[in-house]
């Protein structure tokens, strides 16, 4: 007969049980523990993702202004359409009276119905008539959400500078691109319920997460100055039978761009009706052969370098003259002449034989000193860094046709900031367009001192010259009553993309130039592209440049000169009448 367990045996066999008990126990609360504290993050995404769905809201964007408080950009309210698919009691019914409200096919509609069970979009930010459409039909499953859609007040006026946004308002061109993280806050949505079975559940109003504010931004840019450029450009384009024109007007002093007008112009609010190629912003994207305006660059090398004094008399070879092969010609045969009007007169002779003391490596160096062949650093998407070739890839003729603005391809951007070299003092600084001390979510980086080009000597030396362009020379239509005038005309064949040489007929006519003279406020370049008939920067490009430099000095208040005359650079009576 077997004995039971002992006493001691059932002690062992309860402690045993016990302490498995107590070690299960510790393990349970030891992983409660866990999931609750440390893995909690973890499993309640894992529980909303299985229970919830976020349906992404539109950012509301921060407001872009001018520089003096107008509104270029903000946001409206505008209504968009969303089905609740599994509430849709006749999907093919609901698709044949919505499609022809929304100008889409019936099978477009079914397909998102058919795509999720709970929230699909099925057109975003519609206009109010198409909803007003809409709701009479009292669709169910049909509903509306107010989203915040980009309007542009202005319209075309500052089209390529503020460029667009996309239908989720992500910055596409422009400002909108380039300060996007900025001007966009934190996304919203709409939190659709799930239960167990994966079916929506919609109590009455949905959860909507409301999207933050961005960030706002002012720009440099003058609403007023803008619409003076726009208008002056558009009649000059237009007066002159040309394809397109440019119009930068900038502080020389700090670089900030009061106007950036392109024409043809676009308007952002309706961008589908426009080919990607016209949002560009050909002020910086688009290089073209600058001609006689670069003689502004040449002259300040040779007189820095002292080469050449304003005085010194240039024979011009009565407009033909033969360098490396070819034959140069001038539009109007000059003879014995001062370095002065040499400039002032535009003798591609007389500046190719002053380049040629220069040499190329210098005329190089220059040409980069004043910011060309580099992107000059504007705050916007797409600047180009305009074309030229380093001094080793330079031909026997390339000193002389980049001296006179060939073969070598700048952009407007670039062209004004060299001319305003001369107005300020002899300094290069980076264009911009934001006001760096009004952003919404603090200050950028202040913009940067520029570079000494040339010395002050120079500077007064080239002014003077510069004057006396439209006092007496090429840039004559440029003059603006009561104010001294400084610049430089520019005529330059455009090459023929078929054929690859100077075309016939394709001419790009400019004019670029500061005013006041002697306390310059305004740097104002004009291009017009393919004029017609009459094609000379001085009569096709300076009249525009007098209409927009006059109209803004009196919009800026900015007083007439109490002596208007030519500056130290002059010639005596009789000379000035045979020239």
């Amino acid at each position: 007969m077997s004995k039971g367990p002992t006493p001691f045996s059932r002690s062992a066999q309860f402690f045993l049980v016990a302490s498995v008990l107590t070690v299960g126990f510790l393990f349970v609360l030891i992983r409660l523990a866990v999931i609750q504290w440390l893995q909690h993050g973890k499993w309640d995404h894992l529980a909303k993702a299985q229970h919830e769905r976020t349906i992404p809201a539109d950012v509301e964007r921060g407001t872009i202004y001018d520089r003096n408080g107008r509104i270029l950009a903000i946001n409206v309210e505008v209504p968009s359409l969303f089905a609740i698919s599994d509430k849709i009691k006749n999907p093919a019914k609901t698709a044949k009276q919505l499609a022809p409200l929304l100008n889409v096919t019936p099978r477009s509609l079914i397909e998102k119905f058919n795509r999720e069970k709970d929230f699909v979009w099925i057109a975003r930010k519609i206009e109010q008539t198409r909803l007003i459409a809409v709701e009479k039909l009292q669709l169910p499953g049909i509903e509306v959400l107010m989203e915040s859609k980009r309007f542009y007040p202005k319209r075309a006026l500052f089209g390529h500078i503020i460029g667009f946004v996309g239908i989720d308002n992500n910055g596409l061109e422009g400002v909108e691109h380039k300060y996007d993280d900025l001007l966009k806050g934190k996304k919203g949505g709409v939190v659709v319920v799930r239960d167990a079975y994966g079916r929506s559940i919609y109590p009455k109003g949905f959860n909507y997460i409301p999207p933050s504010q961005g960030g706002d931004v002012t720009l440099t840019l003058d609403e007023t100055i803008q619409y003076i450029s726009a208008r002056a450009l558009q009649h000059g384009v237009e007066q002159s039978g040309a394809k397109a024109g440019t119009v930068l007007v900038m502080n020389p002093t700090n670089g900030a761009i009061l106007s950036m007008a392109v024409y043809p112009p676009f308007n952002p609010n309706k961008i589908g009706l426009y080919q990607p190629s016209e949002w560009r912003n050909k002020a910086i994207t688009d290089m073209y052969e600058p001609g006689s305006t670069f003689k502004i660059v040449t002259a300040a090398a040779a007189l820095e370098e002292k080469l050449v004094s304003p005085e010194e008399v240039i024979d011009c070879e009565n407009g033909v003259y033969a360098i490396a092969g070819t034959m140069i010609h001038d539009h109007t045969p000059m003879g014995k002449v001062p370095f002065y009007d040499v400039i002032a007169k535009s003798s591609n002779i007389g500046t190719i034989k002053v380049a040629t003391r220069l040499g190329a490596e210098k005329l190089s160096e220059y040409a980069r000193s004043f910011g060309f062949g580099t992107r000059r650093g504007i705050d916007l998407t797409g600047e180009s860094p305009g074309l030229l070739h380093n001094v080793d890839a330079w031909s026997s003729r390339s000193l002389a046709s980049i001296a006179i603005g060939q073969e070598i391809g700048v952009t407007a951007l670039q062209m004004i900031s060299a001319a305003a070299v001369i107005a300020n003092n002899g300094v290069l600084v980076t264009p911009h367009v934001i006001d760096n001390h009004s952003i919404g979510r603090g200050d950028l980086a202040p913009t940067p001192v520029g570079e000494k080009v040339i010395s002050d000597r120079t500077v007064k030396e080239m002014t003077a010259i510069l004057e006396r362009v439209v006092v007496m020379g090429t840039g004559r239509k440029a003059a603006i009553p009561g104010f001294v005038v400084a610049g430089k005309t520019g005529t330059a064949q455009k090459i023929d993309p078929v054929t690859g040489v100077y075309s016939k007929n394709g001419y790009v006519s400019s004019f670029v130039g500061f005013v006041p003279a002697n306390k310059p406020v305004l740097s104002i370049l004009v291009m017009i592209d393919e004029a017609a008939g009459e094609r000379t920067g001085g009569e096709v490009a300076a009249p525009v440049f007098s209409a927009i430099g006059r109209e803004v000095l009196r919009y800026l208040k900015i007083p007439p000169d109490s002596s208007v005359g030519v500056s130290t650079v002059t010639t005596s009576p009789s000379r000035e009448k045979g020239a």
